[in-house]
């Protein structure tokens, strides 16, 4: 139930208390005016709703390529350490302790990156590549040079290379979203159309029930709000702020990782 009812917050906020003082409001006075008018309501599909679940669309497939780009670094990640403790001549339980320890510092590294502001990025960007470089000294020192073969080696440089270009493509992620200009027309016409559409909602309101008549305005308001705000929780899948937010469990990948 406690669950069912933060999910509602996420889609019911601040905003939507304001966008419907809004809309009640300017229905209200231009009742009091004599103001009426038939509005079209193709304005509000094609002013609002096309751009937004045209930006939701987008939100989603970031999010779902996020999801893939983090699915190869873990995976990847696991086949080196499964490398390290199988592909060896003799078992080395330290070369895994070793293996864990930079496994869990590059997962925690991205997961400090992605859930702090952007600004903070470069120094976080640093850890994580740091993490990256003990890999690779590690595939060095704790692989060639105790015995296995150079072909053996080169296959786990190129899982660490494939791990650094999904790590580069989930930045990118994480850096570029919706185009701003789209944001700012969405954002402008949440907020003026209802007001505009005070007269319209006037005359809709004449075969409604006493109090029924505000609630054209309020459902309006709702569910472009409601929309707006699905839109901008989809916007950074790893703010750990929406119920769709890809999270970053580096704990328990590495304690998955066994010996």
């Amino acid at each position: 139930m406690f669950e069912d009812l933060t999910r509602v917050r996420l889609v019911v906020n601040i905003k939507t208390l304001y966008v419907s003082i809004l809309a009640v409001g300017s229905m209200i006075i231009c009742r009091e005016y004599g103001i009426e008018g038939s509005f079209p309501l193709t304005l509000i599909s094609t002013a609002i709703i096309f751009p937004i679940v045209f930006s939701i669309g987008g939100a989603y497939k970031r999010r779902e390529n996020a999801l893939a780009h983090y699915g190869a670094i873990k995976a990847h990640g696991r086949a080196i350490f499964y490398a390290v403790r199988d592909w060896m001549p003799e078992s080395d339980r330290d070369s895994l302790s070793q293996t864990q320890g930079v496994m869990r510092e590059l997962m925690v590294g991205m997961r400090e990156l992605f859930t702090n502001p952007e600004e903070e990025m470069r120094e976080h960007e640093t850890a994580v590549y740091s993490a990256f470089s003990k890999l690779s000294l590690l595939i060095r020192v704790e692989l060639r040079d105790k015995g296995l073969p150079g072909g053996e080696c080169s296959r786990l440089y190129a899982y660490m290379s494939k791990m650094m270009v999904a790590f580069e493509n989930t930045k990118h992620i994480f850096q570029y979203r919706t185009p701003r200009s789209l944001r700012a027309y969405s954002d402008f016409f949440i907020l003026v159309l209802p007001i505009m559409y005070g007269p319209y909602f006037v005359a809709s309101s004449t075969s409604y029930s006493m109090y029924l008549e505000y609630l054209m305005p309020l459902l309006f308001t709702f569910i472009l709000v409601g929309l707006d705000n699905i839109q901008e929780h989809l916007e950074n899948p790893f703010d750990q702020i929406g119920v769709d937010d890809v999270a970053i469990n580096a704990e328990t990948f590495v304690k998955s990782l066994e010996h």
